[in-house]
């Protein structure tokens, strides 16, 4: 029986985005295994609550996420609850808080990185050192730490995850349309994205006028929040788009609406792996997206979605108009992706390859008696 472990993890995001929500997986997983979790995060913010139920919550009164005062609040934790491993989930002060507080207080800490946009190799290397491992949600982020100057024998690949049961139902069509006013002919086209500059909301622009010449009977559903919407807003309605773009918000019931959506699109310029990719595929959800960062290791083209090379708006109007147009193509893609999302992106397989490495640095680094777990050749999925 494998002993169980005491984890800290550190997420310091105020919103339940897609990294803070493969924490909240992480730490049920985590706990239906048998092993303690104990989460530092901001107060006030959305995992704090939700985490509740799967984790001893410790609410930092941070006044953002690089508040200083967060290394001398972690490092307080760690000496009380002595951990055995300290896995930060954030960037943008967590990630050197957290670190410079499990070197000071000698334990062994790992980090995962979520996003692809590349950092000054010498920042790279000084705030990795302090990590006995750094795990990539992608190999597109892999490639970037290695370019980086991080040594590969560092770096460990585990994809993110989808409650892939939670968003395999079927369609509430009726609901659906009142919902977003839409009338039955509609297509319904998804983009699900922060309003921020690497999702390629800008691109989306280009692209919509493109889509309505040859399918103006569509919709086009903004989901998210971010600091780019007002301005995306204000473009919709200079370049006459109001009536056929729609700005929906942050939802927390995707899951009913992803089902209903005859597609997503996805123009990112910069993305690790894409959370919204896996949910869409784990619904049926054909995609069209850049081949930026991790992408082409959830959409395969030809497959599952089709991808088009970053900034090439009449090209990617061009491959949405082809799967508009053509309905059975579009469910075929569907059903390959919800195969392959469920093979390949399960939690279950996220929770087993995170214990393999847990179990591993601590059997090394702390001779602590916990069996390394092996991820059985039908379980792992590492990148």
């Amino acid at each position: 029986m494998t002993e169980g472990l005491r984890i800290l993890h550190i997420e310091t995001g105020r919103h339940l985005y897609g990294g803070a929500l493969q924490v909240l997986y992480l730490l049920k997983g985590l706990k239906q295994k048998g092993h303690q979790n104990i989460l530092a995060c901001l107060k006030a913010s959305a995992i704090e609550t939700k985490a509740m139920g799967f984790a001893l919550v410790h609410a930092l009164p941070a006044f953002g996420e690089l508040d200083p005062r967060q290394l001398f609040w972690l490092l307080k934790i760690i000496r009380t609850i002595r951990p055995h491993i300290v896995h930060v989930h954030s960037r943008r002060g967590a990630d050197l808080w957290g670190g410079m507080a499990a070197k000071l207080a000698r334990s062994t800490a790992i980090i995962t990185r979520r996003v692809d946009n590349p950092e000054h190799p010498y920042i790279a290397r000084l705030k990795y050192d302090m990590y006995e491992k750094v795990v990539t949600i992608s190999q597109g982020i892999t490639r970037i730490l290695v370019a980086e100057g991080i040594p590969p024998s560092k770096i460990t690949c585990i994809y993110s995850a989808v409650d892939v049961d939670k968003y395999s139902g079927a369609c509430n069509k009726d609901w659906f349309l009142r919902e977003f006013s839409l009338s039955s002919d509609q297509k319904a086209v998804g983009m699900v994205a922060q309003f921020i500059p690497r999702k390629g909301h800008r691109s989306f622009l280009e692209i919509v006028p493109l889509i309505l010449e040859k399918c103006p009977n569509t919709k086009f559903l903004l989901f998210g929040r971010g600091p780019l919407e007002s301005e995306i807003q204000r473009a919709c309605q200079d370049k006459g788009l109001s009536n056929a773009v729609l700005f929906a918000g942050f939802r927390e019931d995707m899951e009913n609406i992803f089902p209903c959506l005859d597609l997503l699109v996805h123009p990112a310029t910069m993305e690790g792996l894409g959370v919204a990719l896996l949910e869409a595929g784990a619904a049926g959800v054909p995609v069209v997206a850049t081949e930026a960062g991790g992408i082409p290791e959830i959409v395969q083209h030809g497959k599952t979605g089709r991808l088009v090379k970053i900034g090439q708006p009449v090209q990617f109007a061009h491959e949405v108009v082809r799967l508009l147009t053509n309905t059975e193509m579009a469910r075929q893609y569907g059903r390959s992706a919800k195969e392959y999302v469920r093979a390949n992106f399960s939690i279950q397989k996220m929770v087993t390859n995170y214990l393999a490495l847990y179990g591993k640095l601590v059997h090394i680094n702390q001779n602590h008696k916990v069996p390394i777990v092996e991820p059985g050749k039908e379980e792992s999925q590492q990148c």
